[in-house]
């Protein structure tokens, strides 16, 4: 199991990219394994909020 606290976090509140755990965890997105995958969180949310809205509207057939 990999240790989360030496991974990146994207800070929700701040925008800004974290390692460890530097703020809250209802303030962190992640973990991440990178500081430019932890930056690019906002969009991976988007891409997988919206894949799943589209899995659960299939369901719904």
């Amino acid at each position: 199991m990999s240790d989360d606290s030496e991974k990146y976090w994207y800070n929700l509140k701040t925008g800004e990219v974290e390692k460890g755990y530097a703020s809250p965890s209802p303030d962190r997105a992640g973990p991440f394994d990178t500081s430019e995958e932890a930056a690019r969180a906002p969009e991976i949310i988007r891409e997988r909020s919206r894949a799943w809205a589209e899995e659960d509207a299939r369901g719904d057939d």
